[in-house]
């Protein structure tokens, strides 16, 4: 493997990292939404 390609690998799993996070936090927040919407809090 190139020295770039490792580059481009580091910094692609990074970002992965990074958007799975997100995601996540989106997913919680959704979850959050739909129990006040319930009522149940």
């Amino acid at each position: 493997m190139k020295a770039d390609d490792a580059k481009e690998l580091r910094e692609l799993r990074r970002e992965n990292a990074s958007l799975k996070r997100i995601v996540a936090d989106k997913e919680l927040e959704n979850l959050a939404l739909k129990e006040i919407a319930k009522g149940n809090w």
